[in-house]
C-alpha cells in the first residue's frame, strides 16, 4: 500500500508543478487552485508513505521519478528544450534511485519498528 500512496503522491505532485507553471506566478485563478490543492494531496501522500518506507529511499524515489517525469512533461507538454547536460543529469537521478532500491536500508540488516520509529536490533547473547 505504501508505495501506491507514494505513486499517488508523486502524481499529485506533477499536477500541481505544472499548474504551478500554468498559474504564471499565481496570477489565473484555477490552475493555482489546481496546483495548491495537489501539493496539498502530494504531501498527505508522501506522509503516509514515511510510516512505511524509509524517508531516505521514499524520497529518493519520490524526488527522483518527480524530476524525470517533470522533464518529460516539460518536454512534451510546453515544449521546452532540453541538452545533453539535462539527459546526463536526469541519467544520474535515475541511476542513484536504482541504487538505493538495490543497496539502500533495509537491505541486509535487521531491524524491527519501535514506536514507530525504526531501531536496530542487537542480541547479546553473553548475558543470557
Amino acid at each position: 500500500m505504501a508505495y501506491l500512496y507514494l505513486a499517488i503522491s508523486i502524481a499529485t505532485e506533477l499536477v500541481g508543478t505544472s499548474m504551478l507553471k500554468a498559474s504564471q506566478g499565481f496570477t489565473k485563478l484555477y490552475p493555482s487552485l489546481i496546483s495548491i490543492l495537489a501539493f496539498i494531496c502530494s504531501f498527505y501522500f508522501i506522509s503516509l508513505t514515511f510510516k512505511t518506507i524509509p524517508l531516505n529511499m521514499a524520497y529518493a524515489i519520490w524526488s527522483g521519478v518527480g524530476s524525470v517525469a517533470t522533464v518529460l512533461i516539460s518536454v512534451l507538454i510546453w515544449k521546452e528544450k532540453i541538452n545533453a547536460g539535462s539527459v546526463i543529469g536526469i541519467t544520474l537521478i535515475v541511476v542513484g534511485v536504482v541504487v538505493l532500491n538495490l543497496l539502500g536500508p533495509g537491505h541486509g540488516e535487521a531491524k524491527e519498528h519501535a514506536g514507530g520509529h525504526q531501531a536496530e536490533v542487537y542480541v547479546d547473547n553473553a548475558n543470557r
